[in-house]
């Protein structure tokens, strides 16, 4: 039960890059690091989960909390990097409707 969070954040934009396994354990810890970030004005904010290996529901409550937050101060949301088994979790609860999200990370020929 091990998450790695790495932030890149200027004025504008706000990379984050998660790796480990996104659950009730880790969930808080996530939250925490990035919820003072998703309250910025007008911030573009990209999350690659490309190193995520597992998320359950909970992680799931930390991204539509992030989206929250994001639009309403005014900013863009966009998670990237989704496995297959994650972009499925995204589909099947409806959140891929909602947010904007990609399986693959951009500069991917893929």
């Amino acid at each position: 039960m091990n998450i790695n969070i790495n932030v890149n954040d200027n004025e504008t934009l706000t990379e984050i890059s998660v790796s480990g396994e996104i659950d009730v354990y880790t969930a808080p810890k996530l939250r925490e690091t990035l919820l003072p970030l998703s309250e910025k004005e007008q911030v573009d904010m990209i999350v690659d989960l490309s190193g995520v290996s597992y998320m359950d529901s909970t992680g799931l409550g930390v991204f539509v909390g992030l989206f929250k937050n994001v639009r309403a101060h005014e900013g863009k949301f966009k998670i990237i990097g989704l496995s297959s088994r994650l972009q499925r979790l995204f589909e099947i609860t409806g959140l891929a409707d909602i947010i904007d999200i990609s399986s693959k990370v951009e500069g991917d020929v893929k």
